[in-house]
Formats: C-alpha cells, structure tokens, sequence
C-alpha cells in the first residue's frame, strides 16, 4: 500500500499551546479539545506536501518494493552474525506513537542492507531529539556520516523523516539542496526506549539503511 501524505494541523508545541489558554473552565475545555486533537507529542506540523521533493515523494511510494528487495539481499548475503541482527530489527512490531516522547541523547546505529555489501552493520554512535516548538528535529552528533532533519506525522505508527546527509566537520546543509544530501524514511516506535528510521533507496553504497536508536547504556 503506497504511503499517503496528508495536510494536518500543527502537532507540535503543546506546551506553547497551553500557555496561551485562558484559566478557568474555558480554557480547561479548550485544553482538553487540544488534548484530543493532537495525540502525538513535539512532532512537526503536516505541511510536508509543500516541502518534499518529488524524488523522495518517489522514493516513499516505492517503500515496500525497496525494502523487501533489500531484506532477501541481506539475508541471502549477509554474514550470520549480523543477519541475526538484522532480522531481530526488521521484524520488531510498529508500535504507537501516542504518549512516546522521543526528545533527548540516543544511541545510534546504521545498519546497511542490499547493494554494494549484503549487509553491514555499524558500531554505536551519539545521536540527539530536540523540540524546537513546532516538532521533533533529529540530528547525529558522531560518527563520519551525519543526518540532521525533521519528523512529520504520516500514521499513528509511522512518521516520516525528511532530513539531510553531510559529513563530519562540514555545516548540514537545508532539507531540498539535492538528491546527494536529501534523506526521506519512515520512522518506527518498537518498544518504550527503542525506534528505527528506514530509508528506502539512499543515495550511496546500499539499497535500504536503518538507524536504529536505543536509549544510552
């Protein structure tokens, strides 16, 4: 099923929300109707169609095919030890969104399947969710490769990353510069300090990579 992109109302800065609310019954009221409006915490608001370029719109649409292409790649190919790995990412249950608050420190990992290699699987670096007012911006703080971005809603158990790839010691260059730095994924909540960002078709080396987030340990 093609992933659809919708329009929605800001869901990100709850608190700001809440701070403009008048006190007593009225604004208890209008603080329960934002409540149930906006399930999801500190995302970005739903203006993605003015913002995605129609390479990742492509590359989003053919999601599915892209990934299971990668996932026989690396399991046919892959070294046992990391399609251990791998298998147990992949087939993690998409858990809700609702009430999961992604800010703070991560650790992060990439995993690489199909393409050049099989199947690689990277060591841990430093990676960190911030909430700027209007959603949850990602950026990695080590490692040679970086990726710095934003997430939009696209289901209770699915948003979307649009982001940017740039390389350590260089400035990250703004979502849209290109097809050698533009980054598009779907992000997944599997567990209560556990999530992953797919992306279908990157520009280098493998056919689908994951980062993969745990909390600090």
């Amino acid at each position: 099923m093609k992933p659809r992109h919708h329009k929605k109302a800001p869901i990100g800065g709850l608190s700001g929300m809440m701070k403009t609310m008048p006190a007593g019954p009225a604004g208890a009221l209008l603080a329960f109707l934002a409540a149930a409006l906006l399930p999801l915490p500190a995302l970005a608001d739903g203006e993605i169609l003015d913002i995605i370029t129609d390479a990742d719109t492509a590359r989003l649409d053919a999601y599915e095919e892209t990934r299971e292409t990668a996932v026989a790649e690396a399991k046919a190919g892959g070294a046992p030890e990391a399609v251990a790995v791998f298998e147990e990412i992949v087939s993690r249950p998409a858990l809700s969104f609702e009430g999961f608050d992604m800010t703070g420190d991560w650790q992060c990992r990439t995993v690489k399947a199909g393409g050049l290699a099989a199947l690689v699987v990277y060591d841990w670096f430093r990676c960190r969710v911030g909430d700027d007012g209007s959603g949850w911006m990602l950026e990695k703080l080590s490692g040679s490769q970086r990726t710095k971005g934003r997430f939009f809603t696209d289901s209770d158990t699915r948003l979307t990353y649009l982001g940017a790839y740039f390389v350590a010691g260089d400035a990250p260059p703004p979502y849209g510069s290109g097809p050698e730095t533009d980054q598009a994924g779907y992000a997944f909540r599997s567990g209560e300090e556990r999530w992953r960002i797919e992306f279908p078709a990157p520009a280098r080396e493998s056919k689908l990579d994951i980062l993969e987030f745990r909390r600090p340990q």
